[in-house]
């Protein structure tokens, strides 16, 4: 893995941890609904990317 992707990678996997962070305070409070599917379509999209990354 060349260092472009290890950047890119570390870049998801903080995008990811902050990303749950909301999905749980969103579940808890639930003032907009369309909000928790945004959030778990994007780390769904994330961890995909990731998983690319991880295996090219």
């Amino acid at each position: 893995m060349d260092k472009k992707s290890k950047k890119k990678l570390d870049t998801i996997r903080q995008r990811l941890q902050l990303l749950r962070q909301q999905l749980a305070g969103a579940k808890k409070q639930q003032d907009e609904p369309d909000e928790l599917q945004r959030l778990s379509e994007e780390i769904s999209r994330l961890e995909d990317e990731a998983e690319r990354l991880k295996n090219a």
